[in-house]
């Protein structure tokens, strides 16, 4: 066998020795979650993914409408507010030693638009994030109203940048 047969050949037709994946350039991976298992997987797959490319993960912890018009205007209340640092917490634990890991909340709601597609609300936050790699969590047989089942669907239709679904 060749000893250049693993390589790429480009347009040109020369060899290129690098990496499959080295046209791939990760700086962070935005992984949306909502507090379940399936989105702890997810933070576990987001973790070794930044951790193969030398990446951050920003992890967009994602309320529901329902939650969300419960809460009032200043913010998610305590409960709320609990619940998602104590997935953080965990989400953290993941990540120790291995990579940065920031977080942030979406409500999927605003002033003027009083329910967003969950899908949108994730693409939003990573265009605001200039986020280079998606990992989205999809629950087994998941409907098509659970929440970040939704999300999955419109994000690995209309995203700009690679989609992993766990």
């Amino acid at each position: 066998m060749d000893a250049g047969a693993d390589r790429e050949r480009g347009s040109d037709g020369a060899t290129d020795d690098a990496p499959h994946d080295a046209a791939l350039d990760v700086t962070t991976v935005l992984v949306p979650v909502d507090g379940s298992d399936e989105s702890l997987d997810a933070v576990e797959y987001a973790v070794a993914v930044a951790e193969r490319y030398g990446a951050r993960v920003h992890a967009l912890y994602v309320l529901d409408p329902e939650t969300a018009r419960g809460t009032t205007p200043g913010g998610p209340d305590d409960a709320i507010a609990a619940t998602s640092e104590e997935f953080m917490d965990a989400a953290r634990e993941v990540a120790a030693e291995r990579v940065d890991l920031t977080h942030s909340s979406a409500y999927g709601f605003s002033p003027t638009m009083k329910s967003r597609h969950p899908g949108s609300v994730v693409l939003d936050a990573a265009a605001e994030a200039d986020v280079d790699f998606v990992v989205v969590p999809r629950e087994p047989g998941s409907e098509a109203t659970d929440l970040l089942g939704r999300a999955a669907e419109y994000v690995l239709q209309y995203a700009t940048q690679p989609v992993l679904s766990v």
